[in-house]
């Protein structure tokens, strides 16, 4: 039997303790999202139903148009993640690879945008937006996803992951026959599957979330997204925390499925070329 390691159980307890504050809004979101309102009414707060209240997640339903929000918070999610992975992803292996005139000045300054906070270009953002007509109807679409189709986050990662590819695997490739566009989704792409990956997550958890853009660009009711929609459950429900805490609860399952079957590329793909 392994002597016990007292260093490594002390670690385990600080981690385990600094958890608490970050896994208990989430554990009372879904328990209380089944509580009922005596159980939600109680000081101190109950922090385990005494019976399980599955009205308030059919309620939601009925309260705001549920599918529609959440279809709408998948096609916006869905197509800034493609659009920022794919672009990335070229955007990576011109940085990385090809011959470009002044490359390092370049590079730096589109590594420079991501100190600009949103803040600053949210109004010239909007402004440009609603001048395209991009406010109403369908085309809501296009104006929830075109400030985001392009990431400089992503192409940092991805190029750093590109670059610790040894440079006899792409002589190689060149000598077989292989231009640009086969060396990029033939070799590159193939091999960088745990950073490409982590872009995603990292991406389609960030638009999801979305919250302030959403919330000054749609103007009608049928094309909000989910954040905002179970907002409306806090306006006109309000004594009724039961319902409010269960539209929180159910707009939280994606991005929890993304983290909890993700975060193993999220590791991969952030630790790529620490080591060599």
């Amino acid at each position: 039997m392994k002597k016990l390691n007292l260093g490594r159980v002390a670690v385990y307890l600080v981690l385990g303790l600094a958890a608490i504050p970050v896994l208990f809004p989430v554990y009372y979101g879904f328990v209380g999202a089944v509580m009922g309102p005596g159980d939600l009414a109680t000081y101190p707060p109950a922090l385990v139903p005494s019976a399980l209240h599955w009205q308030n997640v059919t309620d939601v339903f009925r309260s705001v148009p549920l599918g529609r929000f959440y279809a709408n918070s998948a096609v916006q999610a869905g197509v800034v993640t493609v659009a920022q992975v794919v672009t990335s992803i070229f955007a990576a292996y011109a940085f990385a690879f090809l011959r470009l005139p002044a490359k390092a000045a370049t590079f730096s300054l589109f590594l420079a945008t991501l100190m600009v906070p949103w803040e600053a270009i949210i109004i010239p953002n909007y402004l440009a937006i609603s001048d395209w007509g991009l406010t109403r109807g369908g085309l809501t679409y296009l104006g929830l996803v075109l400030p985001f189709l392009a990431s400089a986050f992503g192409t940092f990662l991805l190029r750093q992951a590109f670059l610790q590819f040894p440079s006899e695997l792409r002589d190689a490739a060149v000598i077989d026959g292989c231009g640009h566009w086969r060396l990029l989704w033939r070799v590159i792409v193939p091999l960088s599957k745990p950073s490409i990956a982590a872009v995603g997550v990292y991406v389609f958890l960030s638009a999801w979330n979305q919250y302030f853009w959403p919330l000054i660009l749609i103007r009608d009711t049928e094309f909000q997204t989910l954040q905002i929609g179970i907002s409306q459950l806090n306006d006109a429900e309000a004594a009724q925390p039961g319902l409010v805490l269960a539209g929180v609860a159910l707009s939280l399952l994606p991005t929890l499925a993304v983290v909890i079957f993700g975060q193993r590329y999220i590791v991969r793909g952030l630790t790529a070329g620490a080591l060599r």
